[in-house]
C-alpha cells in the first residue's frame, strides 16, 4: 500500500527554469536503519529501498549528505527521529563490532552497544515499532558448537559481552523485539579493511612475499546481502504476524579458517596462493580472545519459512572485491 505526497521538481528548458509540484507515490511501509553508513547498514538500506519500503537511514560521523545524522547516545534525538518518522520497523545495525577496538575503547563501545540499544528498545516499544537488533556469534565461547538460540551464552571478550548485554536490554525494554545473531560479515566494502574477510585481499594480491594467515579459528563468513534480505523478510512477516519475536540465528554454511578464506579468494580471482602460509598456533598478544568455533544452528528461521539460502562464498567475495584488483582500482572512484 502506498500513500501520496507532493514533491518539488526543477524543470529546465533552454532559457527557462520552472519549479513544478508533482504528486508522487510514497510507500506505506516505513523502516529506520541505524548504522546505515556501515557495511551491513548499507546493504540493509539497499534491500528495503529496492523492495518498496519508505526508508530513513541514520549514521553519525559519515552520515551526511546521504543519511540523517543522529547521535544514538542522545535519548531526545532518538525519540524525535522515531516520533517524526513513525517507522513500522527499526533495523539496528549500528555497533562497535571490532573486538580489539572494544578492548581499547571500552566505555565508548559499551555506550553504543548497550546503552544506545536500550534507548532504541524503549522508544520502539513506546511507538509500537518492531525492532531488529543485530547481534553476534561471539556471545558463545566456541567450545561446544553448533549453538542454538536457547543455548547458554558465555562470551570470551568484551565485544561479545557488550552485545549480549545489548540483547538483554533490548528484550527487557521491548519484549516484542527480535535479536538476530550473525557471524563474521563481508560484502561490498568501501575499504578492504572494513571486514575481517576482505582485509585478507592485500595478502592475496601481494604474492611476491610470503604471508602467514590464521588456520586455527573456524569461521562461517556471511554475506551482508543475505542478512539484509533476511531482515526484510522478517520485517514483512512481522507486519502480518506479531508472534515473530525473540532470538534468531543466521549464518553462512561454509566453514573456513582465515587461511582457507584467503585461498578461496585467490581461487575466485585465479590468483596464486602458494605464498600464503597456514598459521596453526595462535601467536601471543594476538588481541581480544576469540571463540574457536561459534557455529550457529539456524533451524528456527528455517522452520518459520524464513530461511535465506546463503550466496556461495566465491561468488559473493568476487562481487565484493573485484573493484580492488590492481588493474581496476580506478573503478573505486565510480563504485565506492
Amino acid at each position: 500500500m502506498d500513500g501520496r505526497d507532493v514533491e518539488l521538481r526543477i524543470h529546465f528548458t533552454p532559457g527557462h527554469v520552472e519549479l513544478l509540484q508533482e504528486t508522487v507515490d510514497v510507500p506505506f511501509r516505513r523502516v529506520l536503519v541505524t548504522g546505515a553508513t556501515g557495511l551491513l547498514g548499507r546493504a540493509v538500506y539497499r534491500e528495503f529501498q529496492n523492495n518498496s519500503w519508505h526508508i530513513l537511514g541514520c549514521g553519525y560521523s559519515r552520515a551526511r549528505p546521504r543519511f540523517l545524522r543522529c547521535n544514538l547516545m542522545d535519548e531526545d534525538a532518538v525519540r524525535e527521529v522515531i516520533h517524526n518518522f513513525q517507522p513500522h520497523v527499526i533495523v539496528h545495525c549500528a555497533a562497535e563490532r571490532r573486538p580489539d577496538v572494544v578492548e581499547r575503547h571500552t566505555e565508548a563501545a559499551m555506550n553504543l552497544n548497550i546503552h544506545a540499544s536500550a534507548t532504541l528498545a524503549k522508544e520502539s516499544a513506546t511507538a509500537g515499532t518492531f525492532l531488529i537488533y543485530i547481534s553476534t556469534d561471539y556471545v558463545f565461547d566456541g567450545r561446544n558448537p553448533p549453538y542454538g538460540e536457547n543455548d547458554a551464552p558465555n562470551p570470551l571478550n568484551l565485544y561479545g559481552k557488550s552485545k549480549l548485554e545489548g540483547e538483554r536490554e533490548v528484550l527487557r525494554h521491548n519484549p516484542g523485539a527480535a535479536v538476530l545473531r550473525v557471524p563474521v560479515l563481508y560484502g561490498e566494502v568501501e575499504r578492504v579493511d572494513e571486514s575481517a574477510v576482505t582485509v585478507l585481499w592485500d595478502r592475496v594480491q601481494e604474492s611476491c612475499e610470503s604471508s602467514t594467515v590464521d588456520h586455527c579459528q573456524q569461521r562461517f563468513p556471511t554475506y551482508v546481502n543475505d542478512v539484509a534480505r533476511l531482515c526484510r523478510l522478517m520485517a514483512e512477516r512481522r507486519l502480518q504476524d506479531s508472534s515473530l519475536r525473540g532470538i534468531f540465528h543466521y549464518s553462512g554454511k561454509e566453514q573456513m579458517t582465515k587461511y582457507e578464506m584467503a585461498c578461496a579468494i585467490a581461487d575466485a580471482f585465479n590468483l596464486p596462493s602458494s605464498h600464503l602460509i597456514p598459521l596453526t598456533e595462535q601467536p601471543a598478544g594476538a588481541g581480544a580472545q576469540r571463540p574457536h568455533n561459534s557455529q550457529l544452528e539456524c533451524s528456527r528461521l528455517e522452520s518459520l519459512g524464513l530461511g535465506v539460502e546463503p550466496t556461495p562464498f566465491k561468488v559473493a567475495v568476487r562481487d565484493s572485491l573485484w573493484p580492488f584488483l590492481y588493474d581496476k582500482r580506478w573503478r573505486q572512484t565510480v563504485f565506492h
